[in-house]
């Protein structure tokens, strides 16, 4: 493999890697790297600014400026015949096996997850890109020989249409260097899969279709509207081919939505409510104010005034631009153990999915195959049509206040050993690789870990009372150390022993008892998998 000049490859070359590496490929990227690598570093300075005013006792508002955007009277563009009817969407990690299952699960959509759900190895990247070459192109297997089964595509009327999430702009791909330089992740992703798919994708009758994560205001919106523009042109590939759906998973976003659409409104494929991630940034944003002291994370649900605000936003400010408003996602996963529990499960996907269809929703997301039909039927009782768009839902009105207002409830001891078992447990995971983990009947990504070790640290900073009690860094170490004993009860010795514990215990003890809150834990996690 020769690399363009330049370009540096500092992960290893395995099988098959040439095939996504070439140098046309690696060229493309790399023109997206000097031509934006800039851009992304201004607006990540733009998010240290806004936090720090944040700190100092600034509530977030809607944008002076714009006005005139939300005002307007504008529609985004059209939308392909296979991005109409979304009522059903399901996600997953870039591993072979999973893209299998997922697009023959019988959803509408399969999100292939670069991001949350992907521990970025370099492995996991670059197999990740040939797993989803393979899938558009409609060869994916997978050999399971220790079930002696092999997996294989349902015909392509059967599958699911594909869309892909690239990382965020936040993080870094450090095995691909430009001009000395990693590569921001999110073009390594989106460059990697458009060069190698687009044209197969049109063929076939569907398009390049992503889900675009972490975005904080219209800015970053209209970057990544630039990076299409310029990914189209210089593969003479029509404007506006590509489309994407924004998640609204920071609570910036839920102040900009209007106006991240206007940004992407030729290849605006519409919202998401990122829950999980959206209560995260909710913490983290107000981390340092006293006032905003959350509950437990078990009590900070869609019914929550401030979730409630933010969803029925998403639904009026989508339909007012003729465009899907998603919904969140379904996190259960079947419980075939206990036939009990598994009934109560189902029973609150069944119940969030259902007031989702009402609010107006036009889809919804399930994190495992077994969900499937629980939304779909949910969403056909309520929505006989492709979707929902019609209904304006011009009876909803959301202020700044509403958006911001302080979740209530309780914080217990439970939801304190919850998030450090959660937290520990995922970082390990992922320190092995896996960014996808099955915990406690619930499939926990980074978004759920984020949630864990913020809440602790905006505890600790704030010395919250926690049952009774103020939550101390002795208190928070001790029951760490009562809780590690705990783990390795559940798992066994031996798989104990054998993991990434250690480490998972140090980076989780390290990031919830800083002085300043890190602001994502997959930055010091990636240090630790870089060169993998």
């Amino acid at each position: 493999m020769t690399a363009p000049t330049g370009v540096e490859i500092l992960g290893p070359m395995a099988p098959g890697y040439a095939e996504i590496l070439t140098p046309e490929a690696m060229a493309f990227v790399a023109d997206l790297a000097r031509t934006f690598g800039g851009r992304v570093e201004e607006l990540l300075g733009r998010r240290a600014a806004l936090k720090a005013r944040y700190d100092a006792g600034e509530d977030p508002d809607f944008l002076a400026e714009t006005v005139h955007i939300r005002e307007g009277d504008w529609q985004v563009a059209p939308l392909p015949a296979d991005l109409l009817d979304r009522r059903v969407e399901i996600t997953g990690p870039i591993d072979r096996k999973m893209i299998i299952n997922a697009l023959n699960s019988g959803a509408n959509m399969f999100m292939a997850d670069c991001e949350d759900s992907n521990a970025p190895t370099w492995a996991n990247c670059v197999e990740g890109q040939i797993n989803l070459r393979d899938a558009v192109a409609g060869t994916i297997r997978f050999e399971d020989p220790s079930r002696g089964k092999t997996y294989s595509l349902k015909p392509a009327d059967e599958r699911a249409t594909l869309l892909v999430r690239p990382r965020g702009w936040h993080l870094k791909e450090k095995h691909f260097v430009v001009d000395g330089e990693p590569c921001p992740a999110g073009l390594f992703d989106f460059g990697m899969y458009f060069f190698h798919n687009v044209r197969p994708l049109l063929k076939s009758g569907t398009g390049p279709y992503f889900y675009l994560p972490k975005l904080q205001s219209h800015l970053e919106a209209r970057l990544w509207n630039d990076v299409f523009l310029k990914a189209q042109a210089d593969l003479d590939i029509p404007k506006g081919t590509i489309k994407a759906t924004v998640l609204i998973e920071t609570l910036h976003a839920s102040f900009e939505m209007d106006e991240i659409l206007y940004e992407l409104r030729d290849h605006s494929a519409g919202l998401n409510c990122g829950r999980w991630d959206y209560i995260f940034s909710y913490i983290k944003t107000f981390a340092k104010r006293p006032d905003f002291v959350i509950p437990d994370r078990g009590q900070v649900g869609m019914t929550q005034p401030f979730m409630r605000a933010y969803a029925l936003k998403v639904i009026q400010t989508c339909h007012k631009r003729g465009v899907h408003a998603m919904g969140g996602m379904a996190a259960q996963i079947p419980i075939k153990s206990d036939p009990a529990a598994n009934e109560a499960a189902i029973a609150k996907v069944k119940a969030d999915k259902e007031r989702e269809a009402s609010d107006g929703h036009d889809g919804t997301w399930v994190a495992h195959p077994g969900l499937v039909a629980i939304a779909r039927a949910a969403f056909d009782a309520k929505m006989p049509g492709k979707h929902q768009i019609e209904r304006k839902r011009e009876d909803v009105s959301v202020s700044a206040a509403d958006l911001i207002e302080v979740p209530q409830g309780t914080r217990t001891e439970a939801g304190l050993r919850q998030n450090i078992k959660v937290g520990i447990q995922y970082i390990e995971a992922w320190l092995r690789g896996s960014g996808c983990v099955p915990l406690y009947n619930l499939m926990e990504d980074a978004a759920t870990a984020e949630i864990s070790r913020t809440q602790i640290w905006q505890q600790l900073y704030h010395q919250a009372d926690v049952e009774g009690e103020v939550l101390t860094a002795a208190r928070f170490k001790g029951a760490v150390a009562e809780e590690m004993d705990s783990i390795k009860a559940e798992i066994g010795p031996e798989r104990f022993e054998s993991g990434k514990f250690a480490e998972a215990r140090a980076l989780f003890e390290a990031l919830c008892t800083a002085d300043e809150l890190v602001e994502f834990l997959t930055l010091p996690a990636y240090e630790q998998i870089v060169s993998k």
